[in-house]
């Protein structure tokens, strides 16, 4: 199916590796302008060659802390000089370290925010005036699905992305009188390095081997394995799509039936 984006600029945050790096190709694929960001200069530029020669689209790579405001300020003006002003924006970034209410320090609490709330705050305040101009947007951030079920040991993420679904249900229908649509992406336990960092603190948490805390994962997860990144990528082409013109404010989960709610 042609989701309708092609010559489409796209800006990825967090997309050198895992669930960002998927949403990068899945739109690349599709025929966007990439905008790839990482920490790292140098990774962000080898993973927008990587695309753009498997793809064979405009893809630029972008170094930036997102925990820092003046660094997305200058990441968003540097995309619209080299791509031109983002019409998709996917808001990502690593999650803050695990622990407990018990375990954790009160001056990790705002860095955590910086890096879970703000970063995504700041981004899409900085797109949206172009968007609005265009009459045509998607935003969609990457949160988790604990922000519809709590991790237990995951306590500063868990407050981060809640905070976040909150701003983003605000903003959707403030927004979508201008074509802009907001969504999140609400991963399960997807392959990706993140989770493989999970399995290795929370073995040396709970003092079990890592194929243990692997299985309990998998056990959890009602089809059986780990999700794949690229499935969750064609998700995030797909809430950017011209057929998700209707689709706003919602939360997509994308976690192989592991939350057992009904809403």
């Amino acid at each position: 199916m042609d989701l309708g984006i092609k010559g489409k600029t796209a800006l990825v945050s967090a997309s050198t590796r895992g669930l960002g790096r998927s949403c990068a190709e899945a739109l690349a694929q599709e025929g966007c302008r990439v905008a790839v960001c990482s920490r790292s200069d140098d990774a962000a530029r080898e993973a927008a060659r990587e695309i753009s020669g498997r793809h064979g689209v405009e893809a630029v790579g972008f170094g930036a802390d997102l925990t820092k405001k003046e660094e997305i300020r200058r990441l968003v003006q540097g995309v619209d000089d080299a791509l031109g002003t983002p019409d998709i924006l996917v808001t990502n970034a690593g999650g803050p370290p695990p622990g407990t209410f018990e375990t954790t320090e009160l001056e990790d609490y705002p860095k955590a925010l910086d890096l879970n709330l703000m970063s995504a705050v700041r981004l899409i305040h900085h797109v949206c005036p172009a968007m609005k101009a265009k009459g045509w947007g998607r935003i969609i951030a990457i949160t988790s699905i604990s922000v519809k079920q709590p991790i237990g040991d995951l306590l500063l993420s868990n407050m981060a992305r809640a905070g976040l679904t909150g701003f983003l249900k605000t903003v959707a229908t403030e927004l979508a009188p201008h074509g802009i649509t907001v969504n999140a992406l609400l991963p399960g336990t997807h392959k990706t390095a993140r989770v493989d960092k999970l399995v290795k603190d929370r073995a040396a948490l709970e003092g079990k081997p890592q194929e243990e805390i692997s299985r309990k994962m998998v056990s959890a997860i009602p089809c059986g394995s780990f999700g794949d990144p690229s499935d969750f990528g064609a998700a995030a082409a797909f809430l950017a799509s011209q057929q998700a013109r209707f689709i706003t404010g919602h939360n997509l989960l994308v976690d192989g039936g592991r939350y057992m709610g009904t809403l």
